[in-house]
């Protein structure tokens, strides 16, 4: 089975809103709503794909990325390991540089059902600390 090792930026800013972008619908679990992030590469930690991904993704240059969980999650056919950092502080405004949707959504309106599976424990544990 194959196992995905993901980095993944809750982007929150000072109102208590989280940046969110939507997956294409020809991806894995197209059309639901996620935390921008991506893939760990070889060599790097955690924390360096986050700033990479969240770059690439979403224009902006992380300041502060302070770990926040880490969950180990197994679809039918596909193992994923996420580590979560809530970034507080970063350079420029993030916003969809794929062309992908993007929103901003109050931390305490967050929506398990919108997510991936993955997320839902996480997602759960923001909303209910909102």
């Amino acid at each position: 089975m194959k196992h995905l090792q993901v980095s993944v930026g809750i982007i929150r800013d000072s109102e208590q809103q989280i940046f969110l972008a939507q997956r294409p619908a020809s991806a894995y679990m197209g059309n639901k709503w996620e935390f921008p992030g991506g893939k760990i590469e070889a060599g790097e930690t955690p924390e360096q794909a986050l700033k990479r991904e969240l770059l690439e993704e979403t224009g902006i240059e992380v300041l502060n990325a302070a770990p926040y969980d880490t969950v180990d999650h197994t679809y039918t056919d596909l193992r994923v390991t996420l580590y979560f950092f809530i970034v507080d502080s970063w350079n420029n405004q993030p916003y969809g540089r794929e062309g992908q949707p993007q929103r901003w959504v109050l931390q305490s309106e967050l929506n398990a059902e919108d997510f991936p599976p993955a997320n839902a424990e996480i997602v759960a544990r923001l909303k209910a600390s909102a």
